[in-house]
């Protein structure tokens, strides 16, 4: 049995970090083992702005709390993706700053929405590359996305690249159901999909943790007066259904959503909360107004999202004045510490902690 969390650091963490670290990087696997049961939400940051990280580990050590640290594969890829950091740089990124914050508290990192679109050899490939690259940057979690696909070949797809995670000892989540509003064209995810797919993965004999699914919700922000429908009774439906398996629910796009209903999805089987345009507008609101002023320029120029002006102006980013840093992750720590205690996860790292080693 295992007397100190870093005895259960993946391999591949340990192998990245040293053996000097002193940081508790678990696989999200001994995590939600441990929490499956307990109406708890892990949150899950998109940091697509490094000068966020901070101020998040921050308020996880202060409330004692798991938080784990990602980015999907559109935010980083092997090419840098819309925010310029390559999964070897993100993880240097976070681990640096724990580092620095001097986290003691345990964390996970996560490849958000490993997107494959089709079982085309060539487009799983790609996948399985990024995956790798992922893990060999110390990642020790990852989401494969083949939701845009038929349930057979999402299962394919699915099984074949969740086996590698699981092989290098990182936890799994998958997807049922693209992640889109209703109002965009989504279809709410339907119990019996869900189980036809946790099943087929069973067969297949790829265990996955969490589930994600379309139950309404919608990512970046919402619209001034758009509402927020979020089928929660569905989604309890779906983890009633699947529970037998140890599966719980991923929930995706939960910026704009207010708080008190935040608090309520831990009642539906949601155990991962995915926040990741909030990072973005607090930092936003946080740089400096004239490379602010250019960044929404060239978004307009370019008819792009702003969330693509990051990796164009990302020397700007990150050179800017320390009064501006300090800004930024003064309101991160303020919104960090409003969800952990919304997701009812201040504590969660005492709490896994104590059960991972039988304490």
């Amino acid at each position: 049995m295992a007397k100190t969390l870093q005895e259960l650091m993946p391999t591949n963490a340990r192998k990245k970090l040293g053996s000097a670290s002193k940081l508790n990087v678990l696989s999200s696997h001994d995590v939600f083992r441990v929490l499956k049961e307990d109406k708890v939400i892990i949150m899950a940051c998109n940091t697509r702005i490094k000068h966020v990280i901070p101020g998040i580990m921050r308020a996880a050590q202060d409330l004692d709390a798991v938080v784990c640290y990602e980015l999907a594969k559109s935010e980083s890829n092997l090419k840098g993706g819309y925010t310029g950091m390559t999964p070897a740089q993100y993880a240097d990124i976070v681990f640096g700053y724990a580092e620095a914050v001097k986290l003691t508290k345990p964390f996970f990192i996560h490849g958000d929405h490993v997107t494959t679109k089709s079982p085309d050899p060539a487009v799983v490939g790609e996948s399985r590359d990024l995956i790798k690259a992922q893990l060999e940057a110390g990642y020790t979690s990852v989401a494969i996305d083949a939701s845009f696909n038929e349930t057979h070949d999402n299962i394919k797809v699915s099984s074949q690249l969740g086996r590698m995670v699981l092989d290098a000892g990182a936890g799994l989540e998958a997807e049922v159901g693209e992640i889109k509003s209703t109002k965009e064209g989504g279809e709410i995810t339907t119990v019996e999909e869900a189980v036809e797919f946790i099943e087929g993965m069973e067969k297949a004999g790829v265990h996955m943790d969490l589930l994600a699914i379309n139950n309404g919700s919608k990512h970046g922000n919402y619209k001034p007066g758009e509402e927020v429908h979020i089928e929660l009774g569905r989604t309890g439906d779906i983890y009633n259904a699947i529970k037998k398996w140890g599966v719980c629910i991923a929930q995706h796009g939960i910026t704009g959503t207010p708080l008190d209903l935040v608090g309520q999805f831990a009642d539906y089987g949601i155990r991962k909360g995915n926040v990741g345009t909030n990072w973005q507008n607090i930092a936003h609101d946080g740089l400096p107004t004239d490379l602010m002023d250019r960044m929404r320029a060239w978004s307009k120029a370019e008819n792009k999202d702003i969330k693509f002006a990051t990796k164009q102006f990302l020397s700007d980013i990150n050179s800017m004045p320390q009064d501006n840093v300090k800004k930024i992750e003064e309101m991160s720590y303020k919104s960090a510490a409003e969800f952990i205690t919304a997701f009812r996860a201040k504590g969660t790292a005492s709490l896994v902690e104590k059960r991972l080693l039988n304490k």
